[in-house]
């Protein structure tokens, strides 16, 4: 093996172009592949930035030649030599028109033959790339969405600095608050039978930095949350975290859409008009089934309930005597482009989603058909069709049932998946909206009670707040969310800094004034001595980038993510540890049945 010794590297791969020829460069990285064309051998040497073609010939040094010959892929090399004009051009390369004429070449380390080829097609399972993943961050894709990704952290950096604001981190270890999502627990070998908890977010210290006086605080946080995963969540997560004192509502949405301006025209080249439209909640909800709507298209939903209000048919009159809703969706010009077998899969879809069913009509030019207007009068079908401005081609979608969030749900998630399959998204296309005004509260069947939608620090609407007691539901949350493609990418609100209604908050959400001090002492303490009005935001940063980079899953914006168990296929973590260590920390694992 050789050594690096008299060799320093003057330019990246990707970065030699036609401006160096005649000059000499030293180069270094992984061999993508080696062409041998009787006395030629070309090298395509691969690095974060690029590929740049090596070669070699009749004019090059015999073992220089034989040493290039003898290399594989992925071995790691050191070259140097001049720049010089290619004669066949490759236009698939950003300097494909030059090549390197090698007169020093040093091979740094061999490399067994790997498991896949390192490149960016998709015909290689994930369990094998994750299992192998410093193997498959070298994949130019990858590694182009993990410098956006840095990219956009210095840029909030950046940002954030010239607005002000102060980069202060908070704890990883911190007490355990069981409200919400459940903790990941840390145990304590000096407090024997106490736990930390690493933090959901960093929610309470930014508001106590907030009651310190730092009036703008940032950071870029690590999160932990200890919940079954789903589409676009990982156990361990990044925010860029932010938090302003002596603001409202349109101060910190102002000074994130500069943010975001920022964002896209640095990284993307694109310019995004602000101020960014607003949505309240409610209307985000009748109008698209979402708290996080994909406006790119159309396909909005209606209320038909006054349309069949006086029906004899049970599956929408039932609903609407139960207090819920009949909604549906015109899918334009879509009868005769899904077919009978592809509106059975919709009506197991919406099904997923707590419908009871999904009923249909199809105009098409073959004939029309339905699945449900032979139980309505004629009046009442007339009365849909034109709620819905039903034309000839057209295919209508409609939901009932005796609780609106299901409605809301099922159509919302149709709507989204006849925007894909009827191909109305534009590729490439951004779409960046904030919705306001979110319920403060939402019921949870499970545990018999009102929870706090976001978390119980945020202020309600001013004019709600005489019915924190009386009427929960109905009061608004001074909260806001910033969506991009109906992806929720950050969210926030203006907080409570009223001890009198943070202790209502609490009452209304059922916490006792013994439970709530056990939980936030330090926080309610530290209200006693002068809070000044605040609020915040925190952007998913691991969205964000995946947003940004049109990537479709998390795992291609996190360099080391974990599977849908919450397990790491490369160390994999998590693992048992021996009974010394268990031990030490007063910890015995209870037996399990196999």
């Amino acid at each position: 093996m050789d050594t690096m010794k008299g060799l320093k590297r003057t330019h990246y791969c990707g970065e030699v172009s036609m401006s160096d020829a005649g000059s000499r460069v030293v180069v270094a990285g992984f061999v993508q592949k080696t062409r041998e064309l009787g006395n030629l051998t070309f090298i395509d040497l691969r690095d974060r930035t690029g590929i740049v073609q090596l070669a070699f010939g009749d004019e090059t040094d015999r073992e220089i030649f034989e040493k290039a010959s003898g290399c594989r892929a992925e071995y790691v090399l050191m070259a140097a030599g001049v720049v010089r004009e290619r004669e066949s051009k490759n236009t698939a390369l950003k300097n494909g028109d030059i090549e390197i004429l090698v007169d020093d070449l040093r091979l740094l380390s061999k490399a067994q033959t790997p498991p896949f080829e390192i490149n960016d097609k998709k015909n290689v399972k994930e369990e094998l790339r994750l299992k192998h993943r410093y193997l498959d961050l070298r994949r130019p894709e990858l590694q182009q969405s993990l410098m956006m990704r840095h990219r956009i952290v210095k840029i909030a950096r950046d940002y954030f600095d010239r607005q002000g604001f102060l980069e202060i981190e908070t704890p990883t270890l911190i007490k355990s608050t069981p409200e919400g999502a459940r903790d990941y627990l840390v145990p304590s070998r000096v407090h024997p039978g106490s736990f930390y908890a690493l933090p959901q977010s960093p929610q309470l210290y930014k508001q106590l930095l907030m009651l310190s006086g730092f009036d703008r605080y940032m950071q870029v946080a690590r999160c932990y949350r200890d919940e079954d995963l789903r589409a676009h969540r990982q156990p361990e997560f990044t925010q860029i975290d932010l938090e302003m004192s002596f603001v409202d509502e349109q101060d910190v949405m102002s000074i994130n859409e500069g943010f975001l301006k920022e964002v896209f025209s640095q990284v993307l080249g694109i310019e995004i008009k602000t101020p960014l439209r607003r949505i309240p909640y409610s209307e985000a909800m009748a109008r698209f089934g979402s708290d996080k709507p994909d406006t790119r298209f159309g396909l909005e939903l209606t209320d038909l309930s006054a349309a069949v209000k006086k029906s004899e048919f049970k599956v929408f009159s039932g609903a609407l005597a139960a207090g819920g809703s009949v909604r549906g969706i015109n899918a334009k010009g879509a009868a005769d482009r899904l077919s009978r077998k592809e509106i059975d899969k919709l009506q197991e879809l919406v099904k997923t989603y707590r419908a009871k069913g999904l009923a249909f009509t199809r105009l098409s030019s073959q004939g029309e058909s339905s699945s449900f207007e032979k139980f309505l009068s004629p009046e009442e079908t007339a009365a849909v069709r034109a709620a819905l401005d039903a034309q000839p081609g057209d295919l209508l979608f409609i939901v009932a049932d005796a609780k609106e969030e299901v409605v809301f749900d099922a159509l919302g998630a149709l709507r989204l998946e006849l925007g894909k399959r009827l191909e109305l998204i534009k590729p490439g296309s951004f779409d960046l909206l904030w919705v306001t005004e979110f319920p403060e509260f939402e019921y949870s069947e499970e545990e018999g009670r009102y929870v706090a939608k976001h978390h119980p620090f945020t202020a309600p609407m001013e004019e709600d707040a005489p019915y924190l007691e009386s009427d929960p539901k109905r009061v608004r949350a001074r909260a806001y969310d910033i969506v991009i493609n109906g992806t929720e990418a950050g969210g926030g609100s203006i907080r409570i800094n009223d001890p009198d209604l943070q202790t209502r908050m609490f009452k209304a959400l059922g916490f006792t004034e013994e439970r709530a001090n056990e939980q936030f002492d330090y926080l309610l303490e530290a209200f006693k001595y002068g809070a000044p009005p605040h609020g915040g935001l925190a952007y998913g940063l691991d969205r964000l980038c995946m947003l940004l980079s049109g990537r479709e899953s998390l795992k291609d914006v996190i360099a080391f993510p974990k599977v849908q168990n919450a397990s790491e296929l490369m160390s994999g973590a998590p693992t048992a540890v021996s009974e010394k260590a268990l031990e030490e920390l007063g910890i015995r694992l209870a037996e399990t049945e196999e």
